[in-house]
């Protein structure tokens, strides 16, 4: 008789224990899985990759979803929830959102980033060491001649200047044309690649160049021409940072996307970029590597 209550009993904790671990197994569902959307120009895809590689990382279940089209058309993905992440530039998204505002430098640009923001978008830490702006070129003689270091020495002489200007291949759109502040040229010319213009400003054509990016993305095409610095930004501020829906993210997600701000140099995303672009290899591979790379 004992031994049968003992049964007994055993049977029904048995029971309760099966009950317990099907409620907990019906309860365990997966997270939602946080789609990445890429544009068309291979800096998305790369970007794209790195953040879905990075959120993968902490536990997310991620997906890249490639060749989104433009500006508008990834971020039109975006406010439907088609996707929930995106890689962007911060001035380029400014002005995409508020076309009035006068503001150049980083920090002020990033808030007016998240002040000109549609309600359920948000955005995280900026990539200080990612600096995608285009950049003033003279040639080297030209510039020794006159002592132009600066886009500021330059802007006396803006007025009387005829400027080139040639997009980078590979890098995000625009935000249509570029405004060097304090500048006015006297006429425009756009030439189709960087090595164009290169030449063009060698051979007198044009006497400024503006170069869609920075010089690191297209080895060759500033031989022979002075890079000026613009410390003060006269053109404004285009820093990498990742834009997502708000309440997506929990805040370890977005510590791991603030640690790739805080990793992502210049350098390292140009030459990603190339290696796309130039050598045929695949975005993620380039992501992976770089994250393995920065312990990330």
């Amino acid at each position: 008789m004992v031994l049968a209550a003992s049964q007994r009993v055993l049977a029904r904790l048995l029971v309760v224990a099966s009950v317990a671990l099907a409620v907990s197994c019906g309860n365990d569902e997966p997270a939602p899985s946080i789609t990445v959307g890429a544009g068309d120009s291979i800096e998305s895809s790369v970007l794209a990759e790195i953040y879905a590689g990075a959120l993968a990382r902490t536990g997310a279940r991620t997906a890249v979803a490639p060749g989104l089209g433009d500006r508008a058309d990834y971020l039109a993905a975006l406010d439907a929830d088609r996707v929930q992440v995106v890689g962007e530039h911060t001035g380029a998204l400014l002005a995409h959102f508020d076309e009035h505002a006068t503001v150049r430098l980083p920090e002020k640009v990033v808030k007016a980033v998240s002040a000109a923001l549609p309600e359920g978008l948000v955005v995280s830490d900026r990539a200080e060491g990612a600096d995608l702006r285009p950049r003033l070129l003279l040639t080297t003689q030209a510039a020794a001649q006159d002592k132009v270091r600066t886009v500021g020495d330059l802007a006396p002489r803006c007025g009387g200047l005829t400027v080139g200007v040639a997009t980078t291949p590979g890098l995000l759109p625009s935000a249509g044309r570029e405004r060097v502040d304090g500048c006015d040229f006297a006429a425009t010319v756009a030439f189709p690649d960087p090595a164009a213009l290169r030449k063009a400003l060698l051979d007198g054509r044009v006497q400024v160049g503006l170069l869609g990016g920075p010089p690191e993305l297209t080895p060759g095409a500033t031989d022979g021409l002075a890079v000026l610095a613009d410390d003060d930004y006269a053109v404004r501020a285009e820093n990498v940072l990742p834009l997502f829906r708000k309440g997506l993210l929990d805040q370890r997600q977005i510590k791991k996307l603030n640690y790739v701000a805080g990793e992502l140099m210049t350098d390292e995303l140009a030459a990603m970029i190339r290696s796309v672009r130039d050598d045929g290899a695949a975005p993620g591979d380039v992501a992976r590597a770089w994250l393995d790379k920065h312990a990330l």
